[in-house]
């Protein structure tokens, strides 16, 4: 394993900003690339087999500071949960779970912490942890999160995807809200809170009443489109679909609709964009950026864009604003997060209905889905 080494002169552990009384005891589940080796190195290039106990570790640069003065954009914002956790004044990161050993040492060395497990149920079952990231591989996440919630952990992330059946979706989803626990699914740019702007423009009737829905791709792992989707999908067509691709994933690549029990419809789409919304008097669309357009005041048939209101859209923040959203509604501000488990559960049998039925030659496919064997292959390193 190559072993990791320090740009800095300092040796000692990297220090946070001054906190406040800790009300959050947090800790995280695997210390891999979104669990710790982002902000502190480059992805390794090189396949390698993610059931080894020791992976491909890049060289580190174990004691970085993060310089907010420095460049622009996500330059300078923590990406992975260990230091997002650490950075969040009222959060106290006391504990991580990694396999790797010299994982769990870079961990050590860095944020001076000595509660390091090699077996994640130990450390949920020793630490009285309130939030838990789970950032381990996509096999055997569901029964870690069960065992979190288990152990009377009060807020779970998890990494995406959320799991690779509907049977284990369920299990994850159903788990929590019996424990009213929200359960976060991925850091990704739906925790960024330009997009409760957008859900609130909707919901409020800034573009009529909603019509459409459409989206480049179901995509489970980063569901934009979701967020406006309230009710469950009743049936799908799909076509086009790909064979498994050489990366090991399967995931849907063709194109179709969905409709939900309303009448609804979302189209997925390419050239689509992320999510857009089109309504009786105007519409929405994400783009690396909110765009809103309204009816000319009087005249239905000319369509304008107008200046997006409220908060804007800034890539990088999708860890930062994922623990955002976990606080939020450990404290009553929120009833779930956008990328809630339940949501990305629904985008996950959405795109197996879509695939079901672009290989049965574009039949309709009801919903829900009666096999909850069904699910997904994802990229290898997932």
């Amino acid at each position: 394993m190559n072993q990791p080494s320090s740009s800095r002169c300092d040796q000692a552990p990297v220090q946070a900003r001054e906190k406040v009384p800790a009300t959050y005891r947090a800790g995280v589940v695997g210390l891999g690339w979104m669990g710790l080796l982002s902000d502190l190195g480059k992805r390794p290039p090189d396949r390698y087999e993610i059931d080894d106990v020791e992976r491909p570790t890049p060289e580190l640069d174990v004691h970085r500071r993060f310089h907010f003065h420095e460049g622009s954009g996500a330059v300078e914002v923590p990406h992975s949960w260990a230091e997002v956790i650490w950075q969040r004044p009222e959060v106290e990161l006391v504990a991580a779970a990694e396999r790797d050993v010299g994982r769990l040492a870079i961990f050590r060395e860095r944020y001076g912490i000595d509660a390091v497990y090699e077996d994640a149920g130990r450390m949920l079952r020793d630490q009285d942890l309130d939030i838990v990231a789970i950032a381990t591989n996509t096999a055997g996440r569901a029964a870690l999160t069960c065992l979190a919630a288990e152990c009377g952990v009060r807020a779970i992330a998890v990494e995406k995807p959320l799991a690779h059946t509907l049977a284990e979706a369920d299990r994850m989803v159903e788990t929590c809200a019996r424990a009213s626990i929200p359960l976060l699914a991925g850091a990704v740019p739906m925790n960024h809170p330009s997009y409760a702007v957008a859900r609130e423009l909707v919901n409020g009737g800034a573009i009529g009443e909603p019509l459409a829905v459409e989206a480049d791709s179901p995509h489970a792992q980063k569901p934009h489109w979701a967020l406006f989707v309230d009710e469950p999908p009743a049936w799908a067509v799909g076509t086009g679909d790909c064979p498994r691709r050489e990366s090991g994933s399967d995931e849907f690549a063709g194109q179709g609709m969905v409709t939900t029990e309303s009448g609804l419809v979302i189209f997925f789409r390419p050239g689509a964009g992320p999510a857009r919304v089109t309504g009786s008097s105007g519409a929405l669309a994400f783009d690396n950026g909110w765009r809103l357009w309204k009816d000319a005041e009087g005249d239905s048939r000319y369509r304008r864009e107008v200046a997006w209101t409220g908060i804007q859209f800034a890539g990088g923040y999708n860890a930062v604003f994922g623990l955002s959203e976990l606080i939020d509604c450990l404290e009553g501000r929120s009833s779930e997060p956008r990328s809630s488990g339940r949501r990305v559960a629904m985008a996950m049998e959405v795109e197996i209905a879509l695939k079901l039925s672009a290989s049965q030659g574009g039949e309709r496919t009801d919903l829900p889905l009666a096999d909850r064997s069904l699910g997904l292959n994802y990229d290898w390193f997932r």
